[in-house]
């Protein structure tokens, strides 16, 4: 029977084809073998030293069914790197919103003259009207107290000349910030009487809800753009910040709160303070002598002034004098008299309170 030699040969390199398979499929899993091993061992060691000690990155496959990889990294530069990366994003998203907070003045010094009773009050601020509430009333009522009011400055405005000779464009600017309700009115004033048309897209900042809606005197309300704070300038913060593009304009007296102007310079943003108004010393002729009050309350330092000013001889002795703030303490000290007392003071935010607390210390006796 004739041997085909064209079959015998296909079965002979089927053969060979299988036997290289295989020496092939032995040789790739003596491989695979070997490298699991190597790569156990490169785990072992590098989960034994400490981190600090290794200087390289490695990146170590492990083999698996699924064909998976995980990624060890064991660089402290590389650690490093992260952290910062981490602490620099903290850093920008915290100086989205920065925290103002401005200087605290010095400690103010209280006299220790001794704590006679206090049975009259002389208040430097208008009367309030008749139903109008008022914490003078209350601690009048609380401690059986006789409470005068009588105002011992007053407020002129600046006429248009004396206002152009500080070369203020009122035009230039976009944004405009009211701290009372007297920066509203003389503010529209000279804008009145320099025939300055107020445009519609001016903004407004004012420091507390009511002076917000006393503008409604000069504008529509609705048709503007009016934000308020809640009692202090540092409440605008956030407001001014999406609004820093724009040229502030603070219409403001001869003697203003340098605290304001010391938040917007903090704040960095473009701003023109405008004397509108002055406060001078009102005529006290009225009253007829001061040492009938036990106790004298100043708000401003241009009030201590008035009370020079009108009372050059006179002698305080036994007279009290309170204050509020740091300036108005300080112009009391300056001009010769005696601090008996102070607000506001870390127990006592107002002025009522710190009375309150003196009195009942003094008429206790």
């Amino acid at each position: 029977m004739p041997v085909n030699k064209k079959a015998t040969k296909k079965k002979v390199a089927k053969k060979v084809v299988k036997k290289a398979a295989k020496s092939r499929s032995v040789t790739s899993l003596s491989k695979k073998k070997k490298r699991l091993k190597t790569t156990a061992k490169k785990l072992k060691s590098a989960l034994q030293k400490p981190l600090s000690k290794i200087s390289s990155l490695k990146k170590i496959k492990i083999g698996s069914e699924s064909g998976q990889e995980k990624k060890i990294i064991t660089n402290q530069d590389e650690k490093e790197k992260i952290e910062k990366t981490t602490v620099a994003k903290r850093m920008r998203k915290s100086s989205k919103k920065q925290v103002i907070t401005l200087p605290q003045p010095p400690a103010i010094e209280i006299s220790n003259y001794p704590k006679n009773k206090v049975k009259n009050i002389l208040v430097s601020q208008p009367k309030p009207g008749d139903t109008e509430k008022n914490p003078y009333f209350d601690l009048g009522k609380k401690h059986g107290l006789n409470v005068t009011f009588r105002q011992f400055i007053k407020v002129e405005g600046l006429t248009s000349q004396e206002f152009r000779a500080q070369r203020i464009d009122i035009l230039e600017h976009g944004a405009v910030i009211l701290t009372s309700k007297l920066a509203v009115d003389h503010y529209f004033r000279i804008c009145n009487e320099m025939r300055v048309t107020v445009p519609e897209g001016m903004k407004y900042f004012c420091i507390n809800e009511q002076t917000a809606y006393y503008l409604q005197k000069y504008i529509q309300y609705r048709k503007r753009k009016i934000f308020f704070g809640h009692g202090t300038i540092i409440d605008l913060v956030d407001v001014i910040r999406k609004n820093r593009a724009e040229k502030f304009l603070l219409p403001a007296s001869d003697v203003h709160k340098e605290q304001i102007v010391d938040f917007l310079d903090e704040v960095k943003i473009t701003f023109t303070k405008a004397t509108f108004y002055k406060t001078v010393a009102a005529d006290l002729s009225d009253i007829k002598t001061l040492t009938e009050f036990d106790v004298l309350v100043f708000f401003t330092p241009v009030g201590i002034k008035s009370l020079k000013h009108n009372f050059p001889a006179f002698k305080q002795g036994n007279t009290r004098i309170a204050a509020f703030g740091y300036t108005t303490a300080q112009t009391v000290k300056n001009l010769g008299y005696r601090l008996d007392i102070f607000a506001p003071n870390p127990q006592n935010p107002s002025m009522t309170g710190a009375l309150d607390t003196y009195i009942k210390e003094s008429n206790k006796r």
